[in-house]
């Protein structure tokens, strides 16, 4: 998810040794967890998960609700930072094509365990900004999957200062970029949008545990998360500026995805979800775990299946 100094990949020297020091600290985020909770041409039939329903009726859309391989893009969310291990990433048990049965990805819901590891792919890379998407997109057109999914713009709020987020007007063309990029090389490819989360609410959560705040002082999404417990005039603006940017954000990966007829947006069901400890790494507290990535699986698969878009 998002880049936050160091928490998608990008930790400086010096930064690694503050981590480092309370990772002892960090394990007994588990336990307050628990407490606090390849490729084709298109889309086609899927190779035989047996998921779906064999007697349902044939959508009235062009929507093909079983698609035959996936490729996904994306930031540290899709990568599974943080799931497993301190500071790595964990494609294993990525929401979107994880191979893990515990999280039963979107990939391993479509395709089942005999195609996954042949029919998906995962070009996410772990502190990825909305600029760095069109690149991505590229690469994923070039396995011509039948779905491609998207869940970037963390990110891009995630800064060190509210001044240095991407502009709205930046996010949207580089989001157009990457559609065109898709468009140009794989037209009958599908697209599955999810929203950017709340980290207002995760701020809103996570405060209330010290030893959660300790870790988010070490630079994560300071723009949202630092100075945890200055309830201030100017940290609540800059609190509001950083939620009002990710709904700004959302409504733009929305509208642009509305005007592509293979393309469905979740309808804010990322966004709205109330993700707590059960869900968050037990290193971070921010991005998700095996269970955070279970939650997106099932939100992404229902969207996907859906008879009718969000």
């Amino acid at each position: 998810m998002p880049e936050s100094t160091g928490r998608a990949g990008r930790l400086t020297g010096r930064r690694r040794g503050r981590v480092a020091a309370v990772t002892a600290a960090a394990l007994s985020l588990a336990v307050l967890a628990g407490c606090t909770s390849g490729g084709d041409d298109g889309p086609k039939s899927a190779p035989g998960s047996g998921r779906q329903s064999a007697g349902a009726a044939a959508p009235a859309s062009a929507w093909n609700r079983e698609p035959a391989s996936v490729a996904a893009v994306g930031d540290s969310m899709t990568r599974g930072f943080d799931a497993c291990s301190v500071l790595a990433d964990c494609p294993e048990v990525s929401w979107a094509t994880g191979t893990d049965a515990s999280v039963d990805s979107l990939a391993l819901r479509l395709l089942g365990p005999a195609h996954i590891r042949t029919h998906s792919w995962n070009h996410a890379v772990s502190g990825a900004r909305i600029a760095q998407l069109p690149e991505q997109m590229a690469a994923a057109a070039k396995d011509r999957p039948g779905l491609v999914t998207v869940m970037i713009g963390a990110n891009d709020a995630c800064r060190a200062s509210v001044d240095v987020m991407t502009p709205v007007e930046d996010f949207r063309a580089s989001f157009e970029a990457s559609m065109r990029a898709l468009r140009s090389a794989a037209p009958k490819t599908q697209v599955y949008v999810a929203s950017v989360p709340d980290l207002h609410r995760l701020w809103s959560t996570g405060r209330q545990h010290d030893l959660v705040k300790k870790i988010w002082a070490l630079g994560i999404c300071t723009s949202m998360l630092g100075d945890a417990d200055d309830l201030g005039e100017a940290a609540t603006a800059r609190r509001s500026a950083v939620r009002d940017r990710v709904m700004a954000y959302n409504q733009v990966l929305r509208e642009v995805c509305a005007k592509d007829e293979l393309c469905r947006h979740d309808g804010g069901a990322v966004f709205d979800y109330p993700f707590t400890g059960a869900q968050l790494s037990t290193w971070d507290w921010f991005h998700p775990g095996r269970a955070g990535q279970a939650r997106l699986a099932e939100i992404a698969y229902r969207a996907v299946t859906a008879r009718d878009p969000a």
